[in-house]
């Protein structure tokens, strides 16, 4: 994934999206166009630079672009908040950190102390590309029951959501729109790919996923970008059946890239019966685990 090719990819799939017509440029009856969208001569001029330079702007051969460049090209592209952030991203690439032996992202004590905090509302930690680094009893049961609970605490066993997305036949029937979410986890992949170029890590989830599965492949050479806020999505559970749920994430500051999601249902509904009740038979497993254990 580097990061000039990804920036030509990202503005060529954006120009690709817009017809003449859309941003304002005269049609000439029906001549056929030999490529789809606005012509980089077009969008240069929309933008108010000059062919050259934007043709450089997408060979990633001006690293110094300046604010109101970028910004006029955000604008002719009507690119979203989240586009934006990462054509900002992808243009100016942050130097990569000095190289050092690569460590497992740890989740702190008082993180973790907080997720069982939450007692029978799904909590869970996640790692920058979207790891899994600790989880309640709870949570493990709304998504992935039919895996190890303790897996985790195993940086080599870690479960991934985009990588249970795509390959796990469990975690597919679990979602009621299982294309959106799909979408949402790619989209959400690539503006995180913007932040951490050329990690070895994410490098090698994508290029895992990409052989593995064709709709991951698919998805991710459509250069979609957003990120993966606040949502309310349909979970099919075999235990307890359909649960209509909201999901809030919230950024943990002090960890790099590390974000919490918390799950919950509209009070009183029966996606909350549903879900308090996963919750209580999980708490109540978890104990009977716990104290197994301690004989």
């Amino acid at each position: 994934m580097e990061t000039h090719a990804d920036l030509g990819e990202f503005l060529r799939s954006r120009r690709a999206l817009l017809r003449p017509e859309d941003a304002g440029l005269p049609t000439y009856g029906g001549s056929r166009r030999r490529v789809p969208g606005l012509r980089r001569e077009e969008l240069a001029q929309l933008a108010g630079v000059s062919a050259g330079y934007y043709t450089r702007l997408e060979q990633g051969q001006s690293p110094n672009a300046s604010d109101s460049v970028l910004d006029a090209v955000a604008r002719v592209l009507r690119l979203d908040e989240d586009e934006r952030a990462h054509l900002y991203s992808l243009a100016r690439p942050r130097p990569a950190p000095p190289r050092r032996d690569s460590e497992p992202e740890r989740v702190r004590p008082g993180v973790r102390t907080m997720i069982r905090s939450f007692g029978d509302v799904p909590a869970l930690v996640l790692g920058r590309f979207g790891d899994i680094l600790d989880w309640n009893p709870a949570a493990h049961a709304l998504l992935a029951g039919h895996l190890d609970i303790g897996s985790p605490d195993r940086p080599d066993d870690r479960p991934n959501i985009a990588r249970l997305l795509f390959l796990d036949p469990h975690t597919r029937e679990l979602y009621g729109d299982w294309t959106r979410k799909a979408r949402a986890t790619v989209a959400d992949l690539r503006l995180i790919a913007g932040r951490f170029p050329d990690d070895p890590g994410l490098t090698g989830l994508v290029g895992e996923l990409t052989v593995a599965s064709p709709e991951f492949a698919e998805l991710w050479a459509a250069h979609s970008v957003g990120d993966c806020g606040t949502d309310t999505r349909t979970y099919h559970h075999p235990g307890v059946g359909t649960m209509t749920l909201m999901v809030e994430f919230m950024t943990l500051p002090n960890d790099a890239g590390q974000r919490v999601a918390v799950y919950g249902a509209e009070p009183g509904s029966p996606s909350d019966t549903a879900l308090r009740l996963l919750g209580a038979t999980s708490g109540a497993a978890a104990s009977a685990a716990a104290s197994a254990t301690s004989v």
